[in-house]
């Protein structure tokens, strides 16, 4: 027959029986000891008690009187007793030096020999012994009576070992009941600390503890998504090592507080915020992260959780995903131009004006080409020459003339393989799309992404110069527009995350833009344009792109 498992106690139970045990053995200690001094203080102050009477009557004058009488015992009969009533002892016996008694309790032993040892109270000393005499088991005190310098007596006081016990029996009871309230608070008050125990650990044993602690450190270490847990205090209770690495902390965080960890001021709104927060998109030196919180509530504020993802690379790929797109839309565009114009050249050869028609094709590719053939003889990058003909190509359909500076120079292996591609396209395309929008809409007219107001008139035609160099160990990429520039008051809010024009859900760009380059060990400058817009330079250490990033000490 197979009986079920029982399930261990839990760790409350365990400590709750423990505590029990201990609480009682401290008070069973306790009580024996004060036990134990009882008996031996008892002994000591009835030792005390009999002594000072046994000196008291050897040294009273009447008593040696009265031994110098024919008859001692009828004087000292009815004064030992007295004594011995007096003092509560349990008896006085005076003898002579031959050990004849003179006085007892049961005056039928007057006469008879002291039972007992006299021998060092016959050489003067005074000395206490425990002897069973006619009374029981007593403690004495023996003392010589001296007259001149002779001894002429001998005094015996003592107290029944049965009443000393009887006193002891009484301080036991009282030290009993003490020690049962003792026994009875202190169980009481581990029950009760147990019971919150018990409410804490949910009624776990110690086993169950710890593999859930086993569990829950793997668990933190094995999640790829950031996690951190904030206290009342907003202090950090738990990180795991995703989320040191998404918001760039170094090991050791633990116990600091959010506001002290220099993260960027909206980042730390959100993790310090009261209410919830659900899929904020936050940008930190080097990552695009979103944030979602949730406080711990329990009658009283207890914490945060928060999970952090990391959308760098879908960011960057969203990106892409757009410059696609429009670079789509350009080719349809002008493939439905190249019909248009293929068109033409056909009817004007159907009209007999075939040098009319050769004038105008080439004319055309003339146009497309001299483009073409400046990126791809100054730009070495295929992937920087690619981005440069397809964002000139969305820029035209647009009416903005994209223009590559004459001392643009990357000649082909000139920029490291750890240089990330994706970075050079987030960087130069961002900066491409925001100039050509504000050259466009210096022409067509306002709502473009710089809010500035040109003073000037309107250019004729909107126009983007970029220039692209690796020279000196460095990579120049600067973006200039015709556009409206800047204003004083917004140079140092457009590379904030959120900051455009354009409304809500835009204002991105920039901000991935800076970034980037500081990913790289690079920095962007904002300035005023040649022509009056906005010039952005970013300036990339090649050395040192694609290098290992530094974690923040905070």
């Amino acid at each position: 027959m197979r009986f079920p498992r029982t399930r261990p106690r839990s760790l409350a139970g365990q400590l709750f029986a423990m505590q029990v045990v201990l609480v009682a053995a401290v008070v069973a200690g306790c009580a024996f000891f004060a036990y134990v001094s009882g008996s031996s203080q008892a002994k000591e102050t009835a030792t005390r008690q009999v002594r000072t009477a046994a000196l008291a009557i050897a040294g009273a004058p009447s008593v040696r009187e009265a031994i110098r009488t024919p008859d001692p015992s009828a004087v000292l009969q009815p004064y030992a007793e007295q004594v011995r009533k007096d003092t509560g002892i349990a008896f006085v016996t005076i003898m002579d030096p031959h050990r004849v008694r003179w006085t007892h309790p049961h005056a039928e032993r007057i006469g008879e020999s002291f039972l007992g040892h006299t021998a060092r109270a016959l050489r003067g000393e005074t000395f206490s012994e425990t002897y069973t005499g006619t009374l029981g088991p007593s403690i004495r005190v023996v003392t010589p009576i001296r007259d001149g310098g002779r001894i002429v007596g001998l005094v015996s006081a003592g107290i029944t070992v049965e009443r000393v016990s009887s006193q002891v029996r009484a301080q036991l009871g009282a030290l009993g009941l003490a020690a049962g309230g003792a026994l009875a608070l202190g169980g009481l008050g581990t029950y009760v600390i147990n019971a919150r125990l018990r409410r804490h650990t949910h009624g776990m044993n110690a086993a169950e503890l710890s593999r859930m602690h086993d569990y829950h450190e793997a668990t933190l270490h094995a999640v790829r998504e950031g996690l951190l847990m904030l206290d009342g205090q907003r202090r950090i209770a738990l990180i795991n090592d995703a989320g040191r690495e998404l918001l760039g902390l170094a090991p050791g965080t633990v116990g600091r507080r959010v506001a002290e960890l220099d993260l960027p001021a909206p980042l730390t709104g959100a993790l310090l915020a009261s209410e919830e927060r659900v899929d904020e998109v936050h940008l930190t030196a080097d990552r695009v992260i979103v944030v979602n919180t949730r406080p711990v509530v329990g009658g009283e504020r207890r914490g945060t959780v928060i999970t952090l993802r990391d959308h760098t690379e879908l960011q960057a790929l969203s990106g892409e995903l757009d410059s696609e797109r429009g670079f789509t839309q350009a080719l349809r565009s002008q493939a439905h131009e190249a019909a248009n114009r293929l068109h033409t050249v056909v009817s004007l050869i159907e009209l007999g004006r075939e040098e009319e028609a050769v004038g105008f094709a080439t004319a055309e590719l003339e146009l497309a080409q001299v483009l073409t053939d400046r990126v791809v003889g100054a730009v070495g990058e295929p992937v920087l020459a690619a981005l440069l003909l397809g964002k000139a190509a969305q820029a035209n359909e647009r009416g903005v003339e994209l223009v590559l500076a004459d001392d643009s120079l990357i000649d082909d292996g000139a920029l490291p393989a750890t240089l990330p591609q994706r970075d050079l396209v987030t960087i130069l395309g961002n900066l491409i799309d925001n100039a050509v929008d504000a050259a466009s809409e210096a022409v067509t007219g306002p709502g473009g992404a710089v809010p500035a107001q040109r003073t000037g008139p309107r250019p004729a035609r909107a126009r983007v110069t970029v220039t692209a160099l690796a020279d000196d160990g460095e990579l120049l990429l600067r973006v200039a527009d015709n556009g409206a520039g800047v204003g004083p008051d917004d140079a140092a809010e457009v590379f904030r995350r959120g900051w455009s024009t354009h409304g809500a859900g835009r204002g991105l760009g920039l901000a991935l833009v800076r970034q980037a380059a500081h990913r790289n060990g690079g920095a962007v400058v904002l300035e005023q344009g040649p022509d009056g817009g906005a010039e952005f330079t970013v300036r990339l250490p090649l050395a040192a792109c694609g290098g290992a990033r530094k974690e923040r000490t905070p």
